[in-house]
C-alpha cells in the first residue's frame, strides 16, 4: 500500500530512515513531503519531495524489479502537480540516471559520477539558455551571482567593482525561497541598489543555479564533499551560461569566515577556468572594523538592533527594513533559532 508518511509518525519516519541507509544514502535535511509503499507493516520503497525536487528515492534490495520506484515516482509526480508544479528536478546517483530517464527525465548536468541533476522537460535548461542569449552584449562581460539575503553594501561594492571593470555584467539573483526574506523582496532591492550601473543586467536564476540551502547532501559524507559537491554541479551548469553570455569573468566575495565558502571558492577558481572563464574574488568591503555581511545583518534584525548595522545598507534596504512591508519578515528572523546558515 502507498501512503503519504508524516514527520510524526516516528517508527515510519525510523523505517525511512533505515532503508534509505540500506542504499547507501541518508534522509535529506529539507523535505516537505514523503511517501512509502508497505507491505504489511514493512517499508519497501519510499521518496520524497522538496519544493518542486523529488529526492531520497529508495527500494528494498530484495523487492528490486516489481516497479515500485516507479509507482512512488509516478506519485510524486502526482503530489507536484496538485502543487501547481509542472516543472519538476531531481538528483539522483549516476548509477540510476538510466532509469529515471526512462520515466521522462532529462540531464541537465552530473559531477564525477557522484550524482546527476534532471528535469521533466527535455529542452528546460536549452530554453532557458536561449532566453538568456538574447541578453548577450558585445565586449567585457562578468557574471555575478547572489542570494542577497538581504542586500548589503558589501554586494553592491562586488557589483561596483565587476561593473567598473567590464563592458556589462550579468547579476544572477537566487530565485528559490530559501530564507525568510522573498525572492520577490530580495530582486527588488538588489534591481534598486545596482540602478545607477546602466551595464548591469539582472536576471533570476531560476531552478538551475542551487543555493548551498537547498543543495541536496543526502548523498555526501561529510560538510567539506557537499560543498565540493555543489560547487562542481553549481560550475557545471553555470559553464553553460556562461558560454551563452559569452562571459569571462565571474566576480565573488572573499569570505575569510567560512571554511565552507573558502573551499568553494577554491574550487571556483580551479573549474571556471576550464570553460574559459576567470575567477575574481574581491576582498569583503568594510564598515568600519567589521566585515560587511549579510549574515550580520540578519543577526542584527534577529537581535532588534538593526540600527547597529546601518552602515552596512543600501538606501533601498534600509528603507524596506524600516517600512511597514517588512514587519513579518523581521518577525520570521526573529523567530529563527540560527540566522546566519542562509
Amino acid at each position: 500500500m502507498l501512503t503519504s508518511i508524516s514527520p510524526a509518525h516516528r517508527r515510519a519516519i525510523e523505517q525511512v530512515d533505515a532503508l534509505l541507509s540500506r542504499v547507501g544514502i541518508r534522509r535529506d535535511g529539507h523535505l516537505d513531503y514523503t511517501c512509502g509503499i508497505f507491505d504489511d507493516d514493512e517499508l519497501i520503497a519510499t521518496g520524497s519531495c522538496f519544493g518542486n525536487t523529488i529526492r531520497c528515492l529508495a527500494v528494498s534490495g530484495e523487492r528490486q524489479g516489481e516497479g515500485l520506484l516507479n509507482q512512488v515516482v509516478s506519485h510524486l509526480m502526482e503530489v507536484q502537480a496538485q502543487r501547481g508544479n509542472t516543472h519538476v528536478f531531481l538528483y539522483t546517483k549516476a548509477a540510476s540516471a538510466r532509469f529515471f530517464a526512462d520515466l521522462g527525465f532529462y540531464e541537465i548536468a552530473r559531477v564525477d559520477g557522484e550524482l546527476v541533476f534532471m528535469e521533466n522537460r527535455r529542452t528546460g535548461f536549452a530554453d532557458y539558455c536561449r532566453a538568456l542569449a538574447r541578453t548577450r552584449r558585445e565586449g567585457r562581460s562578468a557574471a555575478v551571482v547572489m542570494n542577497a539575503n538581504p542586500f548589503t553594501r558589501g554586494h553592491q561594492h562586488l557589483v561596483e567593482r565587476a561593473a567598473a571593470e567590464s563592458d556589462t555584467v550579468h547579476l544572477f539573483v537566487l530565485s528559490e525561497e530559501a530564507g525568510p526574506i522573498p525572492f520577490a523582496v530580495r530582486r527588488r532591492l538588489v534591481r534598486e541598489g545596482v540602478a545607477h550601473l546602466p551595464n548591469v543586467i539582472c536576471h533570476d536564476s531560476g531552478p538551475y543555479i542551487i543555493s548551498a540551502a537547498t543543495f541536496p547532501s543526502y548523498f555526501l559524507k561529510d560538510e567539506d564533499t557537499v560543498a565540493a559537491a555543489h560547487a562542481k554541479l553549481d560550475l557545471t551548469v553555470f559553464g553553460r551560461i556562461a558560454q551563452t553570455l559569452g562571459v569571462t569573468v565571474r566576480y565573488v566575495g572573499e569570505e575569510p569566515d567560512s571554511g565552507v565558502t573558502a573551499l568553494y571558492n577554491r574550487i571556483m577558481a580551479e573549474r571556471l577556468p576550464e570553460v574559459g572563464v576567470a575567477c575574481r574574488v574581491i576582498p569583503r568591503l568594510m564598515a568600519g572594523d567589521r566585515v560587511v555581511s549579510a549574515s550580520t545583518v540578519r543577526q542584527a534584525i534577529h537581535d532588534g538592533e538593526l540600527a547597529a548595522v546601518a552602515d552596512m545598507l543600501p538606501p533601498a534596504t534600509a528603507a524596506y527594513f524600516a517600512s511597514a512591508e517588512a514587519a513579518p519578515v523581521i518577525a520570521a528572523i526573529q523567530k529563527q533559532k540560527e540566522v546566519c546558515h542562509h
